[in-house]
């Protein structure tokens, strides 16, 4: 059986690493860090400065001493699609010939400047049509994320979509309920959304706000600095906080979940006899407590905070740390239960 990737999330305001092994039908967490990058590195997915990313991945895979150079990549943002597209039916030999072909009038990009994945869904049409997963992904920006690992001395061998990466480290963690789920990514400048339907994702979209609205408006509004404001912002979750703070940042929590709602509303208007029976919150922003209590009263529906290593045995981590930095860890577990030799997906 092929050895686990290693789970490198790249985001905007910090490098995730974790490590697993295949336990049954579970995993073992092996080791999990956190290394910040500096501000404006990674924006809207691009990555603007290679070498504060190099350097704070070189620091983060020293610190946990880990050796293993096999990574897994995820990439979201403006560089992406995805759709869901009907194609006649054909056999797996016809589809890899013809599926680039049939991109071209679902995407945005010229068809030479993106890498293309695809998967049947199983599902066909009245006309007798095949359902496909179709993802594009910009050629430019897969290669920006995969240099970075080779700089820091890394061999990038699976590079996934951040939402599906949310989603494999929701179903390690919690199963499949065959109901219908939303996952809610909260990065620092970027949210990925995935609805999941009876154990497939129905629904996925990133939107272009993130923990770092919490800071900017706590910076504006009481004229501090960038370093005060995330300082006070992390006061506030820790249950220490002026009344101020606490009023600026119910708001932003509110304007926050006004956007994730839009694209829930957007899911459930185009499956009306579908509803949404549980939102689950991860990110670096997940345990701002007005974000939970905002999603929460818009969507009429409970809102909890993911918990992606609560099955895992960890004994040798630090539990407080697995605790309060678990909900960061989504997507970097869902990239460690990769392996090496899966198709870009």
């Amino acid at each position: 059986m092929a050895k686990n990737c290693i789970g490198l999330d790249l985001g905007s305001s910090a490098v995730k690493v974790t490590q697993v092994k295949k336990k049954g039908s579970g995993f073992q967490l092996l080791n999990f860090g956190i290394e910040p990058i500096p501000p404006d590195t990674i924006v809207d997915g691009a990555i603007l400065n290679h070498s504060g990313v190099v350097d704070a991945v070189r620091a983060l895979f020293d610190r946990l001493k880990i050796k293993q150079k096999e990574v897994a990549l995820a990439i979201s943002g403006n560089a992406l699609i995805i759709k869901k597209i009907f194609v006649p039916a054909m056999t797996p030999d016809e589809l890899e010939e013809q599926v680039p072909w049939e991109a071209e009038h679902h995407i945005p990009f010229n068809r030479n400047d993106v890498e293309i994945d695809y998967q049947a869904l199983g599902g066909k049409n009245a006309q007798g049509q095949m359902e496909l997963l179709l993802v594009a992904a910009k050629k430019e920006v897969v290669a920006d994320y995969a240099a970075v690992a080779r700089e820091a001395s890394l061999t990038p061998v699976v590079v996934d979509v951040a939402a599906f990466a949310m989603q494999n480290a929701f179903e390690a963690a919690y199963g499949n309920d065959g109901g219908v789920s939303a996952l809610i990514n909260v990065g620092a400048s970027l949210s990925n959304i995935n609805i999941l339907s009876h154990g497939m994702s129905a629904f996925t979209r990133d939107v272009t706000t993130g923990g770092n609205s919490f800071t900017d408006d706590i910076k504006r509004h009481l004229g501090v600095s960038g370093e005060e404001a995330e300082a006070l912002k992390v006061a506030f979750t820790d249950g220490d906080a002026s009344a101020d703070v606490a009023r600026i940042l119910q708001m932003t929590a509110q304007q926050m979940a006004g956007e994730f709602q839009k694209s829930l509303d957007f899911f459930l208007a185009s499956h009306p006899d579908t509803s949404i029976s549980k939102i689950y919150l991860s990110g670096g922003s997940a345990r701002v407590p007005p974000l939970l209590a905002a999603i929460e009263q818009r969507a009429r529906v409970p809102v909890e905070i993911m918990e992606p290593f609560r099955e895992a045995g960890a004994a040798h981590l630090d539990p407080a740390f697995l605790r309060n930095h678990g909900p960061q860890a989504v997507v970097s577990l869902g990239l460690a239960l990769r392996s090496p030799g899966d198709k870009f997906q």
